[in-house]
């Protein structure tokens, strides 16, 4: 595959990517979510907040979906809430040696992955990598031998390499520790992200192979180095580890076979090139960061008015969901240039689309667009641009004439925060 212009580069490369993979429970996705077996238990991300106000917005689709945007999450996923232990290690290979030290790999993804997930959650997660062994961990196989292209076919490839690395890591570490796994490859293993995206995660994974009585069962794998060849990687190529690592805690990918336009650069599970980016606040939602006076459900019928404080900034009512159906539903959340979000040019109410029925990569989330063909308003290489400008302003309605909802964004205080106006005939 040809590098692509850095504005169409993630659109292509996770489009190839995606359409080299049949989307099935023993399959994965290449830059995704892969599954080994599909868990119906509950989930042990963190426990989402409810009132019974709350309980008519918990849509949710089919448990054969591989990892849907359902709420509460099903699964047998990480904790995303409290002290997480990301058990992190750094391998190579005799076909390809590591290149600098294994610390040097490490420093490429912390302390910035860390401080990542603390602003996204407001505090409620506490990351911490621990790097038992500091040196590179030699695999026995030189890795053209483990047939690993694009992350699929993972069986037998990707059971082969897994338990060689607990094998050769046993010695060293106790499994039982750590809630998940962080396999950093020296990145002269394959080919450039610029050609294809080998990074994947096994989530929910309760078939994996065991070590120390525990089933390795959510670990994500990087490879290559994300670089644009703009100089912005030591800065911005850190984050395909959160957009990883969103899956062991049970997020989809969000982006298709046609790239990220179903949700451009709103949400780090769409677009993790580029600039910094946060997590949606459904997501957020989703993994417990947020308190049930947080989050509105609007599912009476009538006209209803709301307050919503930026995303980015803790404190305050952060989401509205406005529920369709069992399985679906319209969610409004205010996005501005705080927290994660560095390049937010337009700022105002994001409103997008949550269908608990679609899975991973089919597009289970869609951003509508307030400001549709413009090109957009930002210049920053590797994010969505056409997207960039969707957020709602004062004055603006969005409507959905066969559903009988209909949406104004009212007002915007000086404080920064602004009112919605909600109707449902």
């Amino acid at each position: 595959m040809q590098p692509q212009p850095p504005r169409r580069r993630i659109p292509h490369r996770r489009a190839a990517a995606f359409a080299a993979v049949t989307l099935l429970t023993l399959a994965v996705s290449s830059a995704g979510t892969a599954h080994f077996t599909a868990g119906d238990t509950a989930a042990r991300a963190g426990a989402v907040a409810l009132t019974p106000a709350l309980v008519p917005c918990l849509i949710s689709g089919s448990s054969a979906l591989q990892m849907a945007e359902g709420i509460p999450t099903r699964g047998h996923y990480a904790r995303s809430t409290g002290t997480v232990h990301a058990l992190t290690l750094m391998i190579d290979f005799s076909d390809a040696p590591g290149e600098g030290t294994a610390m040097d790999r490490f420093h490429e993804f912390f302390p910035q992955t860390q401080e990542w997930f603390r602003t996204a959650s407001y505090g409620r997660l506490t990351y911490r990598p621990e790097t038992p062994i500091r040196d590179w961990l030699r695999m026995p196989k030189p890795f053209k031998d483990y047939g690993i292209e694009r992350g699929a076919p993972f069986d037998p490839g990707y059971r082969r390499l897994v338990q060689d690395i607990v094998t050769a890591a046993d010695p060293k570490v106790d499994f039982s520790q750590y809630d998940l796994l962080n396999v950093l490859m020296t990145p002269n293993a394959g080919p450039s992200a610029l050609e294809t995206v080998l990074s994947v995660t096994f989530a929910g994974n309760t078939a994996a192979p065991v070590a120390d009585g525990t089933p390795i069962a959510n670990a994500s794998f990087v490879y290559s180095r994300q670089d644009d060849g703009s100089g912005s990687y030591p800065h911005t190529g850190y984050r395909v580890l959160p957009h990883e690592n969103g899956h062991v805690f049970g997020l989809p990918d969000l982006y298709t076979q046609e790239g990220g336009g179903a949700v451009g650069h709103w949400d780090i599970m769409s677009e993790d090139w580029g600039a910094n980016n946060d997590l949606l606040g459904w997501h957020k939602w989703k993994l417990g960061w947020l308190d049930p006076d947080q989050v509105n459900c609007a599912s009476g019928h009538g006209t209803k008015e709301y307050t919503l404080t930026p995303l980015g900034q803790p404190g305050g009512p952060k989401l509205v969901f406005v529920p369709l159906d069992g399985r679906t539903g319209y969610a409004l959340e205010l996005r501005t240039r705080d927290g994660n979000d560095e390049e937010v040019c337009c700022p105002g109410i994001l409103i997008y689309k949550v269908d608990a029925g679609l899975d991973t990569g089919q597009g289970p989330i869609t951003v509508f667009d307030a400001h549709r063909d413009t090109g957009g308003c930002t210049n920053s290489p590797n994010v969505h641009a056409e997207l960039s400008d969707a957020p709602f302003a004062p004055g603006e309605t969005f409507k959905d004439p066969k559903a009988g909802v209909r949406i104004d964004v009212t007002a915007a205080d000086l404080e920064g925060n602004y009112r919605v106006r909600v109707t449902r005939q």
